[in-house]
């Protein structure tokens, strides 16, 4: 069963650092592009980060670009996203989700069940 488990969020100070961590299980993650997203409380979901399958390219949204790095390491099927300078408008649910395919897909069909970053002093 394709399983997406994401980690490593929490409370962090304005300006702090945090590093989300996205397990992959049921499937291996070499053909499949994979995207972080977040969403705020009565907000819409934000795609903020995606690397694509094979070559690795990363993308990221204007919100974050600078701040967050996204990585992935196929061998142990596992994902990154390294925040850093963290805000408050970061706040949010932050997940990963897989796409298959070679290109970072704005509606994954796999999605993980969501791990809580809060940004506050």
């Amino acid at each position: 069963q394709v399983q997406l488990v994401e980690s490593g969020g929490g409370l962090v100070q304005p300006g702090g650092s945090l590093r989300l961590s996205c397990a992959a299980s049921g499937f291996t993650l070499d053909y499949y592009t994979i995207g972080w997203f977040r969403q705020a409380p009565g907000k819409e979901r934000e795609g903020i980060s995606c690397i694509s399958s094979r070559d690795r390219r990363t993308s990221y949204a204007g919100s974050v670009k600078g701040r967050f790095t996204i990585s992935r390491d196929n061998a142990t099927n596992t994902v990154y996203l390294q925040m850093r300078s963290l805000k408050p408008e970061d706040t949010a649910v932050y997940y990963c989700a897989a796409d298959f395919g070679s290109r970072c897909s704005p509606t994954p069909d796999y999605w993980g069940q969501g791990t809580q970053v809060t940004v506050s002093s």
